[in-house]
């Protein structure tokens, strides 16, 4: 399943990442994970203290890699209207869910204020990122002064979140597109003329 190159701890952690998506926090059972990944249960018990330490790595891992695609786009060059609309039509597997978002589903990764921090965080990250983004084209003049950058970036968070829920329970990836083509279309709204013609070349 992984490479003869990868390292216990990296296979463990991926197996964790893949057993937590699987079957969430109670269902991922330290033997489960050695299996897994293949590894016995010294090895695991030596490179981690035990099972909450071990998810809180595969995690950080998710969040890490989550933070990184939603950067890749964001941080990418065009109007702050094409960046947004870059990273809501970005491809996604969409019926799998968001791999950081559906962590917040997990009854015990919510109640542990340490396997919560790293989602919150990348949450956190991700409207300060997008508020950002929206305060520079209203510098810019790319939107109206009416617009509220930290509200819409929330709205920006929330439609996607909520997209995947929509796209998971219809079965089908056009609920989430529907659902970001709708916010473009409003946020498009605040946009002057210029900015939206660039976006739609």
């Amino acid at each position: 399943m992984y490479s003869i190159r990868m390292s216990t701890p990296e296979r463990l952690i991926e197996s964790t990442r893949e057993l937590l998506w699987e079957r969430g926090y109670v269902g991922t059972s330290p033997k489960a994970i050695q299996q897994h990944a293949g590894a016995g249960q010294g090895s695991m018990y030596h490179h981690f203290a035990g099972k909450p330490d071990l998810a809180l790595a595969a995690i950080r891992r998710t969040a890490e890699e989550m933070r990184a695609t939603a950067e890749a786009v964001l941080g990418g060059s065009g109007s702050a209207y094409a960046r947004v609309e870059a990273y809501l039509l970005r491809e996604r597997d969409v019926l799998k869910g968001c791999p950081v978002g559906r962590l917040t589903m997990d009854p015990d990764v919510i109640a542990s204020h340490e396997l919560r921090a790293p989602v919150t965080e990348t949450l956190d990250w991700l409207r300060d990122r997008l508020t950002g983004i929206l305060e520079e084209g209203i510098a810019r003049g790319e939107f109206t002064a009416s617009l509220e950058p930290r509200e819409v970036a929330s709205a920006i968070v929330a439609t996607v979140q909520g997209g995947y829920v929509l796209a998971r329970s219809s079965g089908a990836p056009a609920a989430f597109d529907t659902a970001v083509r709708g916010l473009l279309a409003l946020l498009g709204a605040c946009a002057a003329a210029p900015s939206r013609a660039v976006s739609a070349n």
